[in-house]
Order: C-alpha cells, then sequence, then structure tokens
C-alpha cells in the first residue's frame, strides 16, 4: 500500500514534507538577520583593522623609529620653546665661562701666594747668615781673603750657596742714593755734587726676589752747600 493510501482522512498531504525555502536563518535574513555574534566581531574589527592586528603592528616599531618620531615632533614645534632652550643653553654657557675664569684667577693667586710664601720661608732661614757675609767683606777689604787659600775658598762656596737660593747682593758706590734701598748711615759734603750718590757702601743690602731681606746702609755724598 503506498502513503498515499496508509493517511488518514482529512490529514494534510503536506503536513510531512519540508519546505523548499527553510535554511538557515542568515540565508532566509540576509544582512540584517544575521547573529549578534557576527554584529560583535564586525564592531571588534573597525576600521583600523582588530585588536590583535593592532598589537602585533606595534610589535614591528623600532628604537630608530620612535627616535624620529620625536625628533619630527621637536622640529614642528613651537618655534618660542627653541628660543628658550637656546636662551637656557646660553645661560649655562655664561656660567661656564664664568667659573672658568673664576678659577683660573684663584689658581693665579694661589700659587703666587705660594711662591712669595717660599721666599719668606727662605728669607727667614738666610737672614742670619747676612752678618756672615759683612764679615767677609771687611775681611776681603782688609786683604784677608787671599785668593787660593782655604777661607777664601769657603767664603766663596757660602756665597755660592745664598744665591743658589735666590739671594742676590745690592749697593755698589756711585749709585744714585735710592731711599727705598738705600740706608743714610752718613752724609758727607762734596764740592761739585749735584745728585745725592753712593760715595761709601758700609753694609751692602740683600733681597730675595720681591723679597727684600734689609736696605743697603751707606754713606751719601751731598753738594758742600747743603
Amino acid at each position: 500500500m503506498t502513503n498515499e493510501e496508509q493517511r488518514t482522512p482529512g490529514e494534510d498531504p503536506n503536513a510531512g514534507e519540508v519546505p523548499a525555502n527553510a535554511g538557515s536563518g542568515a540565508d532566509a535574513s540576509g544582512p540584517a538577520g544575521r547573529s549578534d555574534e557576527a554584529s560583535r566581531d564586525d564592531a571588534s574589527t573597525g576600521p583600523l583593522g582588530s585588536s590583535a592586528d593592532q598589537g602585533a603592528g606595534s610589535d614591528d616599531l623600532t628604537v630608530e623609529d620612535i627616535l624620529g618620531a620625536e625628533q619630527s615632533a621637536d622640529a614642528a614645534g613651537d618655534p618660542s620653546a627653541e628660543t628658550g632652550a637656546d636662551d637656557a643653553e646660553n645661560a649655562y654657557l655664561e656660567d661656564l665661562r664664568r667659573l672658568s675664569a673664576e678659577y683660573a684667577n684663584y689658581r693665579k693667586r694661589t700659587e703666587a701666594n705660594a711662591a712669595i710664601e717660599k721666599q719668606r720661608a727662605i728669607a727667614s732661614a738666610v737672614t742670619p747668615m747676612l752678618s756672615v757675609l759683612d764679615d767677609l767683606d771687611r775681611a776681603e777689604q782688609h786683604g784677608d781673603l787671599v785668593e787660593g787659600t782655604p777661607f777664601a775658598t769657603i767664603a766663596q762656596k757660602l756665597r755660592t750657596t745664598l744665591e743658589r737660593f735666590g739671594v742676590v747682593s745690592f749697593g755698589e758706590k756711585g749709585d744714585p742714593f735710592d731711599p727705598q734701598v738705600h740706608e743714610a748711615i752718613a752724609q758727607v759734603p762734596v764740592p761739585g755734587t749735584e745728585q745725592h750718590t753712593v760715595l761709601d757702601v758700609i753694609e751692602r743690602g740683600y733681597r730675595l726676589g720681591d723679597v727684600e731681606l734689609r736696605p743697603a746702609k751707606v754713606a751719601v755724598a751731598v753738594g758742600a752747600d747743603g
């Protein structure tokens, strides 16, 4: 017996058949009938691509790219900001020049003071020896320092040693009288004298660099009319 014969009377003959257009919901509804999941996928994708794609692109950045972007931003910045940076740099340079000049002056003063202190220290050590030099000068004037004798040799060594330390003698007969370096022990009237001159040296003067150890004691020739 056929199917048609097995149906009960009054049953719809098309009840057991599947309609031809009964496909999926997406096919029946078109774009407006897409599921919520598909809509969420479209929203997450957007015009710039998915977040995963953006992360992958950011991983490709290098240090050179970042530095180049910063330099480009600085180049396109406000000119007033560049002027302010130049002014700050010039201020730092001025401070550096001022500090360099101050240090150079400080070093010069320190070196000069150190040299003076050294001269003073040597002066305090050799000043007591000046009286010995006076005795040697008097012995030489009296003919007691005969060249070639042991005493004359010792006297020469002593003078050479003091000269090596920088001790210099001054005060000679015939020099113009200078109250800055000469101490007048006596004044001797001499006819025809127009300028005060050193007539005789009683004790020679000595200096050490810029430090005067003592002035020269001299007799001064003055004019006969005073």
